[in-house]
Order: structure tokens, then C-alpha cells, then sequence
């Protein structure tokens, strides 16, 4: 998702295949044999598959809403491991054989601290939407999505309201537009083409 929205930010051209992650195609293993989304291939062949590097090539290649002055790298490389992995362990404690509620208060910690934060401004890094905020979101909307009525009872209402803007959003009801999924013979879907 982060991907798509700095890509659909940037005004750059690009190629969209919606793929189904429990029926991977060829196409996709062959780019990026470790099978995980998002893949970006660049018109030179280089590979990336790694979100927030999509995200850095993207914005470097055109950046309209100035998002990379905002780029708090400290701050998301926090989100991008270690709310993320209390995230992953709140979401499927099955599947890390962990304390849901444990890594929920731990979450729940470090969104205190977004809220103290966003006390200044209406975004992470400003009054402006930046990288910050675009990288950090989707991870804190997969957070309240888990148990929705006790997200929104938690003490932080900054938090809450500065989800509730970005999900608002037009970029982001852009991103989550649906397409089905890509075959070999489909026509391209491109994205920002140019007229």
C-alpha cells in the first residue's frame, strides 16, 4: 500500500499487476524469488522489493508534495521494526506463538508517543502530509483494525484523528482502488500515464 500511494504521489508512470500472494506468478518469482509484494521493476531491469525503497526511488524521481523534507528516517525505521513487529504478533499470535495483549500495550506504547508528537502539528514532520506519515499509516490502520472498538478507546485522539485523515483521503481511496488479478495475456493498467 505505502508503495502505491508514494508511486501514485510521484506523477511517475508505472505498470500496476495485481497479483493474488497464495497464487504467485512466474513473472513475479522470476523478478523478486523471495515472493513477497511489493516488486518494483525499473525500465533498466533493476529490481526492487522493498517498500520503502519504492517509496525513495519514486519520490527521488519526482516529488510534487515535497515528501522527502519530511522524512523522519530515525522515526520510521522505528515503525518499519519495532512497532511493526509487535503489529505482526498482535495481528497473528498463532502464527509467532506470542502474547496478542503484550505486543498490543507495546504498540499501543509507542503510539503514545506519535501522539505526543503530532501535539505540534496535524502530521509527523509539519502541517504537511510527508514520507513520515505516508510510510507509518498503514502500518498503525493494520493496528486499529485489529479490535477497531478498543483502538478507539484508547487515549490517543490525536493519533486517532490523524489516522482518520490519511485514511480520508483521496490518494488513499486511489490507492486502495481493486483490479483483478494480473495474467500474462492482460492488457497493462498504467498508472499517472501521461496524456
Amino acid at each position: 500500500m505505502r508503495a502505491r500511494l508514494a508511486l501514485l504521489a510521484s506523477g511517475e508512470p508505472f505498470e500496476l499487476r495485481e497479483i493474488v500472494l497464495r497464487d504467485k506468478p512466474a513473472a513475479m518469482l522470476a523478478a523478486s524469488p523471495k515472493g513477497t509484494v511489493p516488486v518494483l521493476v525499473c525500465a533498466d531491469g533493476r529490481v526492487i522489493d522493498e517498500s520503502l525503497e519504492i517509496m525513495l526511488w519514486a519520490l527521488g524521481r519526482n516529488d510534487p508534495e515535497r515528501w522527502l523534507a519530511g522524512y523522519d528516517a530515525a522515526l520510521v525505521e522505528t515503525f518499519d521494526t519495532h512497532f511493526k513487529h509487535h503489529l505482526d504478533r498482535y495481528k497473528y499470535p498463532e502464527r509467532h506463538e506470542a502474547d496478542p495483549i503484550a505486543n498490543r500495550d507495546a504498540g499501543l506504547a509507542m503510539l503514545g508517543q506519535l501522539d505526543a508528537r503530532l501535539s505540534d502539528s496535524d502530521h509527523l514532520c509539519g502541517p504537511q502530509r510527508t514520507l513520515s506519515d505516508i510510510a507509518i499509516f498503514p502500518f498503525v490502520r493494520q493496528f486499529a483494525a485489529v479490535d477497531a472498538n478498543w483502538f478507539a478507546a484508547q487515549p490517543i485522539a490525536r493519533v486517532q484523528e490523524w489516522l482518520a485523515r490519511h485514511v480520508a483521503s483521496p490518494l488513499f481511496e486511489q490507492t486502495m482502488q481493486r483490479f483483478a488479478p494480473w495474467t500474462p495475456d492482460d492488457p497493462p493498467i498504467v498508472l499517472n500515464a501521461k496524456a
